[in-house]
């Protein structure tokens, strides 16, 4: 699983572009030995996850802290590859929201 770089978040399943992208280019950042990091919409955070393999293949499945306007917020998630260049999967926001996503690969 090649993961690793800046991931561009194209959908959300329960928020429209406008809000996704309504700070910064929404994005998940994935780099071997520091920290994961995203943002969509107001809520930012850091992830702390590995690759977990299953027999119909693997995911990245993390946990997170981080904030939407300030406020603390901690979930979990995962991702999996689903063409080379696109990922998709899920942020739970504990207690909130869930949402899938797909996102592709920085150019």
């Amino acid at each position: 699983m090649k993961i690793e770089g800046v991931w561009h978040i194209s959908e959300m399943e329960m928020w429209d572009q406008d809000y996704v992208n309504i700070e910064v280019r929404a994005h998940i950042t994935i780099r071997a030995g520091l920290t994961d990091h995203f943002q969509f919409g107001l809520v930012q955070g850091q992830m702390d996850g590995k690759i977990v393999e299953y027999s119909n293949g693997g995911k990245y499945e993390f946990t997170w802290e981080g904030t939407d306007e300030g406020d603390y917020l901690h979930g979990t998630g995962w991702l999996r590859m689903k063409h080379e260049d696109i990922v998709e999967g899920e942020f739970k926001i504990h207690f909130g929201d869930n949402s899938t996503f797909l996102a592709k690969r920085a150019e």
